[in-house]
C-alpha cells in the first residue's frame, strides 16, 4: 500500500510514526500534503517522509488516502479530493481518535462503509495499533441504537491510563494540553462550558476539601 496523510499534524504524524516503528510500510511508501511549512519541515526531518503542499500531486501517489484533519475542513478538503478522483466513489473509514496516540496510548472507535471489506478493515487495524492500545469497530446498528452508556463503556478505561501517562510524559504542562485539544466551537469547548455554568470546578473544590479535612481529623484521632 502507498499512504497519503493529508494534514501532517498532530494525529498524521502519530499514524505516520506508528506504521514505521512497527515497519508496517516504509518512508518510501507515505506522503504527506500540508499547507504549513513547519509541519512539512517537522515531517520531513523527524520521520523522513516525503511531503507536498498540493493534495494534486498525490493522485498517483497513492491507494490509501488518510484524512487526518479537522471536522471543520473535511467538506472543503473532500471536494477538492473530489476533483481529483474525477468524481470516483472510494472505500470510506471514519476514525475517531484521542490526544494519547502521540504516545503510543490511543485509543479509538472507527465506523466502514457499507463497501469496505474485511481486508481494508484490517488494513486500518494495523494502522490503528501502530498509535494506540483499544480500538473498536462500530457497526451502523450501534451509532443509531446503542445509549451513549454503553458506547462508553467499551471505550472507557483505556483513556484514564492514556490521560494519566501524557501528564507525567515531558510534553507540556497541564494547562497547555487542555488549551491543544479545546478547538473553538468543537465538543471538548462545549463540555468544558457545561461544566463551568455547572460550577463543575467548585463542586471537585468542595469534595478534595472536604477529604483532606477528614484526613486531618482521623490523623489527630490516632494520636
Amino acid at each position: 500500500y502507498k499512504f497519503c496523510f493529508i494534514s501532517g499534524g498532530n494525529i498524521g504524524f502519530a499514524i505516520i510514526g506508528g506504521l514505521l516503528a512497527k515497519g508496517s510500510t516504509s518512508k518510501q511508501n507515505i506522503i504527506v500534503s500540508d499547507l504549513f511549512e513547519g509541519t512539512r519541515k517537522k515531517v520531513e526531518e523527524t520521520l523522513g517522509v516525503r511531503t507536498t503542499t498540493s493534495n494534486s500531486e498525490t493522485k498517483q501517489a497513492t491507494n490509501v488516502l488518510v484524512l487526518s484533519i479537522k471536522p471543520q475542513v473535511v467538506k472543503s478538503v473532500c471536494e477538492d479530493l473530489f476533483t481529483i478522483t474525477n468524481g470516483r466513489a472510494l472505500k470510506v473509514v471514519r476514525v475517531m481518535l484521542n490526544t494519547p496516540a502521540l504516545l503510543g496510548e490511543g485509543t479509538s472507535g472507527s465506523f466502514a462503509g457499507a463497501r469496505v471489506s474485511e481486508d481494508e478493515k484490517k488494513l486500518v487495524t494495523l494502522m490503528l495499533e501502530g498509535f494506540g492500545k483499544v480500538s473498536k469497530w462500530v457497526d451502523k446498528e450501534e451509532l443509531s441504537m446503542l445509549s451513549l452508556h454503553f458506547r462508553a463503556e467499551r471505550l472507557a478505561k483505556q483513556p484514564y491510563l492514556s490521560a494519566s501517562r501524557i501528564l507525567v510524559e515531558p510534553l507540556e504542562s497541564p494547562r497547555q494540553l487542555r488549551v491543544n485539544v479545546t478547538s473553538p466551537k468543537e465538543t471538548t469547548k462545549t463540555t468544558l462550558n457545561s461544566s463551568r455554568e455547572s460550577s463543575l470546578k467548585e463542586i471537585v473544590t468542595k469534595a478534595v476539601k472536604a477529604a483532606a479535612d477528614r484526613g486531618e481529623e482521623l490523623g489527630k484521632a490516632a494520636f
